[in-house]
């Protein structure tokens, strides 16, 4: 038997946090996640977080700040929000809230680098990429899981789910789960602006849902935008030059005419909430947890404090 403190069932941003928060407090942890390791930062990639303020303190203090790519990270200053064909509209900057920056705009495999080269070099932390779990058994007093490499089971005193909004870890559980559409898909992409970004992350409140203008760090924008299915079907359909002209329309021309530079990605938006984050040994955080509309950039940073406040109750 392979024995450890705990083991964290996914190792993307909200799994490495918890274990490095845990593995500098002393606990000897194990991650386990059938993804790769290895990351690919030679092209800008679409998917990407508005981290706040108090997640970069979170990452800064577990180490895995630095270790980003520090090239890759763009800062926002400001903020602009309005409704279409209204008069709403709120505008404000780091200054008013006293701070010298409101976050920072990074691709999720950004923050994902950063994380496992903090948790490579904790000798408290053991990592098993590209690993497959074919059972999981949760008691009162332990968790047991069998891999598919047939090696040597893993007994833990806690599991902590943050294996995704498809959690592997619910579904073997039976977790009760409450759901919610929001009748809106999501399509991300990155596009380039005729004038500069400065800093700001923009949204503009559409009658079918919200887009973001989000600040990146090679002068380009990544977009979010959140609209009924028929609609999305639509924009998906569109040639990159009608879909740059519809970014455009939409967006009242703020940043004078888009270009898009990638594919676009589409994905359902829906409210989950697990109705019982404690289940024996076995505690969900993150998007295993709860997910919610993109709509304020929160899921990450969510996410992130879950992690943050997982070490603190333990500890």
């Amino acid at each position: 038997m392979n024995s450890t403190d705990i083991v964290i069932v996914g190792g993307g941003c909200v799994g490495l946090t918890a274990a490095l928060g845990l593995a500098k407090q002393g606990h000897k942890v194990t991650v386990i996640d059938k993804s790769s390791s290895q990351i690919n930062l030679s092209e800008p990639l679409a998917r990407v977080s508005a981290l706040s303020v108090a997640s970069q303190h979170i990452l800064s203090k577990l180490g895995a700040w630095s270790l980003m790519s520090q090239d890759r990270l763009q800062q926002y200053d400001s903020m602009s929000v309005w409704e279409k064909e209204s008069f709403g509209n709120i505008n404000f900057d780091a200054k008013t809230v006293n701070q010298t920056h409101l976050g920072h705009i990074v691709e999720n495999d950004n923050i994902r680098l950063g994380l496992i080269k903090a948790a490579e070099a904790e000798t408290n932390i053991q990592l098993l990429f590209d690993t497959e779990i074919t059972s999981l058994h949760n008691s009162p007093e332990q968790v047991l899981l069998t891999l598919s490499s047939g090696g040597s089971p893993i007994i833990a005193k806690l599991l902590i789910a943050a294996d995704g909004a498809n959690s592997w870890v619910k579904k073997q559980l039976n977790a009760s789960t409450t759901f919610s559409d929001y009748d809106h898909h999501a399509i991300v992409a990155n596009i380039t602006t005729e004038q500069p970004h400065q800093n700001c992350a923009r949204q503009v409140f559409l009658k079918d849902g919200p887009l973001a203008l989000l600040p990146l760090y090679d002068s380009s924008c990544s977009i979010v935008w959140s609209t009924h299915p028929d609609h999305a079907d639509q924009l998906m359909a569109a040639s990159d030059e009608d879909f740059a002209k519809a970014v455009t329309a939409a967006t009242d021309s703020v940043l004078g005419v888009c270009t898009v530079t990638t594919q676009r990605v589409r994905f359902p938006l829906t409210m989950r909430y697990t109705q019982q984050w404690v289940d024996e040994r076995v505690v969900y955080i993150g998007d295993a947890a709860h997910t919610i509309h993109p709509q304020a950039g929160q899921g990450v940073n969510l996410g992130l404090l879950d992690a943050a406040s997982l070490v603190e109750s333990l500890v």
